[in-house]
Parts: C-alpha cells; sequence; structure tokens
C-alpha cells in the first residue's frame, strides 16, 4: 500500500523528531519535504542525509518543490506568529493542515479525547505539550463529574525550551488554559508553566487540579487511568506519578470559592520522550510528536 506523503515546515528540534517519527515509526506516512529558513540547521541536514527533500526557503520555497503537488498534509512546527503567514500561503492549494504552534487559527485537538470529531478540518491545532498532558485527564474527570475548575502546572527542563517556546510562554498559557475549557470540559481553566533550570535535566512533570461537586472518587479515578492507557497507546512515555488524590472541599475552604463544595482531585503526571531525536527528559516535546504523528495518519487514513 502506498504512502500518505507529508510535508514539515520548521527545522528545529520539534520539526527534525517529527521526521525521524514518521520515518521510523510510520507505516502509513512517508516525509516528502523538509522546509527551514536556515540553511545551515541540523535539521535540514539530516533530512537531506535521510533522503528528503529540502528547502531554506521556508513556505514559499516549499510551494516551489515539485514533490508539493503529490503533499495531502502539512505539519507546522514552526512559532505561532510564523504559522499565521504560512496558512495564508498554503490556503489555495487546498492541503490538511497540523499546526504544532499555540496560533489555534483551527479546532484544538487532542487525540485520545477529540480527534474523530476534527478528522475533516482543513487545520486543526495541537494546543501546547502542556496540554497534551493535562487535557485528557481534565476530559477523564469531567466526564464523570462536572469539572468547575481546572488548574494544571506543567514543569518542564529548560534545556527543553528553546526559542520558540520562550517567544510564546504567554499564548501557551492562553491556548492550554482555553483547551481546558473546550476540550477538557472544565467550566474555568488555568495553566502554569514552569521552566526547570536543574542539571541533570529533568523528565517533563504535570500536576493537574480539578474541581467537582460529591461524587465517586473510585469511578474517577478509573477513568483517569483508562485515559492514561488511552494517551499512553500513542505515546509510550506517559504514565501517572502515583494514585489518583481525593480531598474535601468544605464551604469554609478557600478553593470553595472557585469552584464550589465538593472534591479535589489531585493528578500527577510524568512524561519521558522517545529519544528519537530529542533527549528522553524532553517529554514536553515527544508528547507534541507523538500526537501530531497520531493526527497526520488518521488525518491522511481519511
Amino acid at each position: 500500500m502506498s504512502r500518505a506523503k507529508v510535508a514539515i515546515i520548521g527545522s528545529g528540534n520539534i520539526g527534525t523528531d517529527l521526521m525521524i517519527k514518521v520515518i521510523r515509526t510510520s507505516k502509513t506516512l512517508e516525509v516528502a519535504a523538509m522546509a527551514g529558513i536556515d540553511p545551515d540547521s541540523d535539521g535540514l541536514a539530516r533530512a537531506r542525509r535521510m533522503g528528503v527533500t529540502t528547502t531554506h526557503e521556508g513556505v514559499e520555497g516549499l510551494i516551489g518543490l515539485p514533490c508539493f503537488d503529490d503533499v495531502s498534509v502539512v505539519l507546522d512546527a514552526t512559532s505561532a506568529g510564523a504559522h499565521r503567514r504560512n496558512e495564508a500561503a498554503l490556503r489555495p492549494y487546498g492541503k490538511r493542515l497540523i499546526d504544532l504552534t499555540p496560533a489555534a487559527i483551527g479546532p484544538y485537538v487532542v487525540p485520545a479525547v477529540n480527534l474523530d470529531r476534527h478528522l475533516d478540518e482543513g487545520n486543526v491545532n495541537m494546543v501546547t505539550c502542556g496540554g497534551q498532558a493535562t487535557v485528557p485527564i481534565v476530559a477523564a474527570v469531567s466526564r464523570v463529574a462536572p469539572v468547575a475548575y481546572a488548574e494544571i502546572v506543567a514543569s518542564i527542563a529548560s534545556r527543553s525550551a528553546g526559542p520558540g517556546t520562550r517567544a510564546n510562554i504567554d499564548e501557551f498559557t492562553e491556548t492550554t488554559s482555553r483547551a481546558l475549557e473546550v476540550v477538557g470540559g472544565a467550566r474555568r481553566g488555568k495553566a502554569i508553566i514552569v521552566l526547570n533550570p536543574a542539571e541533570p535535566p529533568v523528565i517533563m512533570r504535570d500536576t493537574v487540579y480539578c474541581l467537582v461537586p460529591e461524587c465517586d472518587p473510585a469511578a474517577v479515578a478509573a477513568s483517569v487511568k483508562e485515559m492514561v492507557a488511552e494517551v499512553a497507546a500513542y505515546v509510550p512515555g506517559y504514565r501517572l506519578k502515583q494514585e489518583v488524590q481525593f480531598r474535601a472541599v468544605g464551604a469554609g475552604d478557600p478553593l470553595a470559592g472557585l469552584g464550589g463544595e465538593g472534591l479535589l482531585v489531585s493528578v500527577f503526571l510524568e512524561v519521558e520522550g522517545a529519544a528519537h531525536y530529542l533527549p528522553a527528559y524532553a517529554g514536553n516535546l515527544d508528547i507534541m510528536t507523538s500526537a501530531a504523528l497520531r493526527v497526520a495518519e488518521r488525518t491522511a487514513a481519511r
């Protein structure tokens, strides 16, 4: 069976890891081209060594390549501002776009939660690394009990936060907070990112807090564990660090002001990268490329 051809825009860490993931692990996709803007980038050099057509002239160079007509899906691993320009340039050509930036032109997609609802969209947004890790947990809780308030803290190694991540910190918090509501089902959402400078670098850790009314804790815990298994099917390093925690929130508790009386559900996660290109501690980048690969495969199959 012939493989669907994809193109990657962005020759940095995320774009390069995504290219290697497609080449090494996908049975349905083929990387036809990689576009960057730095002719000396390691990503473009690796792509050429792996037999992938390259251009250092960005999206315009990609459009001019002979193989561009055969490309069905374009994965954008640049920045929020660059994606807006890339989307406008590619719009006339009818390509399916998968956006790994916080631009959020298209609907948010978290594969374990809502991919099936957006397979026909022309442009889908992969939220953020924190969103891919934590939105599934909020969704898992909300399918058992309504989530009045959800707050997440994503802690990543400072060395795994490249220029693109640092330039998009505001977009990260805004996009992730919104996705907790739109996709996760929380009435209100808040996101915090921590860049940890520790040496040796620490693995990605995520903490999810959900305020819910009184409900069956066993049902919530079971739903969370089921969701963790669903995400781990395409992100093997995604796992619970400990059992789901519950604490009663009464009328005098300060947390009651955020969501009323009930329970505070606390979930502690760890995301280890597959180390295809990036180090294993960079689970924040690996979860983005793994989720995007899942979306690309399902989109191409569609």
